[in-house]
């Protein structure tokens, strides 16, 4: 059983095949943490308690007969605002005296197989009830009589669990929830790092790496998307944690939206982690007989480094979090017109794409931004999703034709949360779109922000969705976020829900998903945001590939796929070869082969040997898509340490099979290169697929395979497939 109760000590204990997760009910029904770290067999863990030598200004429950006990320095499950617990609390909810002192004590709990979906939200999903086990422990602030649902799902054989908060109001007056974060672990020690990814759009998802100290450090976003300058994800690890040694807890946010991930340390050294909805700008009416579900936290540990951490997420997001048809099958190689074309296209030159990319070998061309409306610009025509036939020469059913008769499918590209100031629908509805009265509009990529927190914004443009869909043989959607929320307000709510609007906007947006993915489900979904400005298990729930960044440089790429691979399976990662010149195509193709693959260029451009590299190109494709989508990944040489060369390699699960890559970012100054290989079984014999040479697991993860007979220039990059005997 991988959750346990013991009656008599009021201990929980969380077991997965690697850690253990134990916390219990103290004196007063206070929900006390005790330990999170390696898996142990016992819970004989009372001197773990933080007892942090006691502080005359630390308030004292006068009830509990114990000195070392005072909220200030307890190690808490669920702490809340005002009750002497003077830390970052997860809860707060401003009750009708005007107060907000909020004190959940335990009530009682249950254990059950399977995991509770959440309601309106993305979540991590069993396939079968024995995939996993749930605690819910029901708590209750005795003044108010609010309650919280504390939820706790437990994937035993991933190393990993789940957090997530329900509040429910029984009463008969209504309350405001000022914050309300979905996980919080306490630690008694404070010899950490944390590990973070920022960045910029074009430059997203880099490692950041520092050293907690005593103040509170974390990352946030308040743009109304996860966006580019730092993603849901963060990492507390040993100071000394490399990627195969140490001790590693890693948290990600299954949300698209605002955000928080802080780690604050106190005066008596010890560290609070909490992850949830930012509250900035956050506040919820919770009305009589009401309830409301935070989005949940996914956590994995692992006593293996940073490299298992990866691992053990990829593993658990591919079979727990991407759900569908394409899930499991081999998606479709794709070509994009848009770095080839932009908006300036027609009908006749798309076909041409068409047909070269059937000689190539490349399944399917994906028609970006500049379809509908009066888009010959980014200028104009957002909202009105109606095909212009003048630009296709025809109709779109009658263009798609023409495309599949050459036996290419066909993809197409929205951008649905968006009006353009400049569209019939703006002028028909100006108070659609995400604004404060009497406050000038912000304006970014000429276009605003609708507001998907009004039904009647979301049921128009799904139909106008619907209709083009459901009209037309469309194998795939690309679904685009090209700005932020400024002046976030809408004319749909009184002034009391103003503070709901950023919520209600994300949820908006997955209600449009589940539709989108209900009605179509054999319709591939890639998101994107700017590229990578919304990459988060949130969207991934919906659409099993994100494009990665708008930045298809094959080098700036190694930091960004580098770092997105920290939490995220390659299997998600939209990664083209595209016209970039700083590297030849197959440098950029050994890179792009690290993700979905595609391209983004013009065929009709292509030499002679040009065409024959996509071709070879197109042919690695499907010999390497299973070890590459299903494998494990390795990270070699990360371009965070090394300014010379990158190198990461996939293992097979059964590690008969590796792909093993190398990219020469700047010509280094050593005449030989070994690589010390990882993953393999030490036991078994392995033939380079290119070389015939043999060479035992031992030997290339312990001596290393000497890569010196493969060019050093920068830019230049192999790869060698290795194959078990």
């Amino acid at each position: 059983m991988p959750i346990t109760y013991d009656s008599d000590n009021r201990i929980f204990k969380l077991d997965t095949a690697n850690s253990s997760y134990v916390f219990e009910i103290f004196e007063q029904n206070y929900l006390v943490h005790l330990y999170y770290g390696g898996k142990i067999p016992d819970a004989n863990l009372k001197e773990h308690k933080y007892k942090g030598g006691f502080a005359s200004f630390s308030p004292v429950n006068i009830n509990i007969d114990d000195d070392w006990f005072s909220p200030d320095v307890s190690m808490f499950e669920f702490p809340c605002e005002g009750s002497g617990d003077f830390r970052e609390s997860a809860f707060a909810i401003r009750n009708p005296d005007g107060n907000n002192t909020t004190d959940m004590r335990y009530v009682s709990h249950e254990i059950y197989n399977g995991k509770p979906k959440l309601e309106g939200l993305p979540s991590l999903f069993v396939n079968d009830e024995s995939e996993a086990q749930t605690l819910e422990i029901l708590t209750r602030d005795n003044v108010t009589g609010i309650q919280a649902v504390l939820y706790y799902t437990v994937f035993e054989e991933l190393g990993a669990m789940t957090r997530s908060v329900r509040i429910i109001n029984p009463t008969s007056k209504p309350f405001e929830i000022e914050r309300l974060l979905s996980c919080c672990v306490d630690f008694n020690t404070h010899d950490f790092d944390m590990i973070t990814l920022y960045g910029k759009w074009f430059k997203e998802r880099s490692v950041d790496r520092m050293h907690l100290s005593h103040l509170t450090q974390g990352i946030s976003s308040k743009r109304g998307s996860s966006s580019h300058h730092h993603n849901p994800f963060g990492v507390i690890c040993d100071r000394d944690a490399t990627e195969d040694t140490g001790n590693v807890y890693g948290f990600n946010f299954v949300y698209s939206g605002n955000f928080t991930f802080k780690a604050q340390v106190d005066g008596f050294a010890g560290t609070r982690v909490l992850m949830g909805l930012n509250p900035d700008a956050f506040g919820w009416i919770l009305e009589a007989g009401e309830d409301f579900v935070a989005p949940e936290v996914v956590m994995v540990y692992s006593d293996k480094g940073l490299g298992e951490m990866s691992r053990t997420f990829h593993k658990l997001y591919r079979k727990h979090l991407i759900r569908g048809k394409w899930a499991n099958i081999k998606r479709p190689l794709l070509i994009n017109n848009w770095e080839a074309t932009g908006m300036d296209f027609t009908g006749d030159k798309l076909v041409t794409f068409a047909e070269r990319a059937k000689e190539l070998g490349i399944d399917m061309l994906v028609m970006d931004d500049g379809w509908f409306g009066r888009r010959d610009d980014d200028t104009s025509s957002l909202g009105d999703w109606q095909v212009n036939e003048e630009k296709l020469g025809g109709s779109l059913s009658s263009f798609i034709d023409r495309i599949n008769e050459l036996g290419i499918k066909f993809g197409i590209w929205f951008e649905p949360e968006m009006i353009s100031r400049d569209s019939e629908l703006y002028r028909a509805h100006p108070d659609w779109c995400i604004h404060v009265p009497n406050r000038e509009k912000s304006i970014a990529r000429h276009q605003y922000v609708l507001d998907y927190s009004r039904k009647e914004v979301r049921d128009y443009i799904y139909s106008l969705m619907y209709d083009v869909l459901s009209r037309n043989k469309i194998d795939y959607v690309k679904w685009d976020f090209n700005r932020n929320l400024s002046e976030v307000g809408s004319a749909g709510f009184p002034p009391e829900k103003q503070k709901e609007i950023f919520h209600r906007f994300t949820l908006g947006t997955y209600e449009i998903l589940d539709r989108l993915t209900t009605d179509f489900p054999d319709i591939l979904l890639e998101g994107c945001s700017g590229g990578g400005g919304r990459y988060d298990p949130g969207m991934l729930y919906y659409a099993p590939q994100i494009w990665c960044s708008d930045n298809t440089d094959p080098i700036e790429r190694l930091t960004i796929q580098f770092g997105t691979s920290m939490c995220y399976p390659a299997s998600t990662m939209g990664a083209h070869v595209s016209a970039s010149n700083r590297a030849g195509y197959e440098t950029k193709g050994n890179i792009a082969l690290w993700g979905t693959f595609g391209y983004e260029l013009d065929p009709n451009k292509f030499s002679d040997e040009e065409r024959e590299i996509v071709r070879d190109q197109v042919g690695e494709y499907h010999k390497y898509y299973d070890i590459i989508h299903s494998g494990d990944l390795y990270r070699l040489i990360t371009p965070f340490e090394n300014p010379w060369r990158a190198a990461w390699m996939f293992v097979s699960e059964d590690k008969n099979e590796a792909l093993v890559t190398s990219v020469t970012m700047r010509r280094p100054e050593d005449r030989s290169y070994f690589l010390r290989l990882k993953g393999l079984d030490e036991e078994k014999y392995y033939v380079d697929d290119e070389s015939g040479e043999v060479y035992s697991g031992a030997l290339l993860m312990k001596a290393g395979l000497s890569f010196s007979r493969y060019g050093m220039n920068d830019g230049d990059s192999f790869k060698v497939y290795l194959r078990a005997l």
